[in-house]
């Protein structure tokens, strides 16, 4: 199951507003697309959350079966995967998120 979104999904602001609003009010599109904005910044937290609750319980599995609380292989998987569709700063995101649900090494 692929999760992500296509370029144009990812890219461009809500069309539901014509160009004649927009440059009759762009203060009232600022206002909406800044609602946007706070609708995605509610859905990534609550993702993030989600992830971190499914990487701690990994980890607790992983280290009551015996096995290491972590897998260095994995993480450059995921590193990789933010890099590759988020550029240089994904590999950030990719490294805060992956120290969020496993703490610091």
């Amino acid at each position: 199951m692929s999760t992500a979104l296509s370029s144009s999904t990812a890219l461009s602001p809500s069309t539901d507003s014509s160009a004649a609003d927009t440059a009759a009010d762009p203060a009232a599109r600022i206002d909406a697309l800044r609602g946007e904005i706070d609708a995605c910044d509610a859905e990534i937290i609550a993702l993030v959350q989600r992830r971190l609750a499914i990487s701690q319980e990994i980890g607790s599995l992983r280290t009551a079966s015996g096995g290491m609380r972590l897998s260095l292989s994995r993480e450059q998987r995921v590193l990789s995967r933010f890099r590759d569709a988020l550029g240089p700063d994904g590999s950030t995101l990719g490294m805060m998120l992956l120290r969020q649900g496993r703490g610091r090494l």
